[in-house]
């Protein structure tokens, strides 16, 4: 969800706190765990609760273009976002972007303090990927991150968008596009 149809929550919390650490995203760290405690380690030693997080996600809209590219897609195929956001944050964005299906994370909250998280189960994007193939759905997946590869590596068809070069070059293996349209293009061409 996040670079692919919403701006990086994550990197937007860093602008609004002036805490530039956060910035740091799944793009750059590949360990999710790790870059994980790193985030909830910050916001402890700068006491930065989730509602005022809340309050910054609030303020986002999609990104140009998304919801366009998003109702074009739902026309040709049902959609599912795969995140690895947290009910928490998303549900602003997802309101905008028309209530599409979201399978995500969970934060452990206590007095409006992130004291943890919990995932669905380590390596959602794929297993939902697997699951959805074991009920006979053909998959076709994008993503520009570190943890989307096992995802595309698991779908029928896997699409690079957005992303970075050094995601780009170590995964030769699937497109790379920048446009929504182009990935509308590609996504058409493997339904047929």
């Amino acid at each position: 969800m996040e670079g692919v149809l919403t701006p990086e929550i994550w990197i937007a919390v860093a602008e609004k706190t002036g805490l530039p650490e956060l910035r740091r995203t799944t793009r750059d760290e590949p360990d999710y765990d790790r870059l994980m405690r790193y985030r909830i380690d910050l916001l402890d030693r700068h006491g930065i609760k989730l509602s005022g997080i809340q309050e910054i996600i609030g303020t986002l809209a999609p990104l140009p273009g998304a919801l366009a590219f998003l109702q074009a897609l739902r026309e040709l195929a049902p959609v599912i976002i795969l995140s690895d956001t947290f009910e928490q944050f998303a549900q602003p964005l997802i309101r905008q972007l028309g209530w599409p299906t979201l399978f995500c994370h969970r934060l452990t909250v206590q007095d409006d303090r992130i004291a943890g998280y919990q995932l669905r189960m380590a390596d959602q994007k794929r297993h939902s990927v697997r699951a959805l193939q074991s009920i006979h759905y053909r998959v076709i997946a994008a993503g520009d991150s570190f943890n989307d590869l096992s995802m595309l590596q698991q779908a029928d068809h896997g699409i690079l968008f957005r992303a970075p070069e050094s995601v780009v070059k170590q995964h030769p293996q699937f497109p790379a596009v920048e446009e929504y349209s182009e990935l509308l293009a590609l996504i058409r061409a493997r339904l047929l």
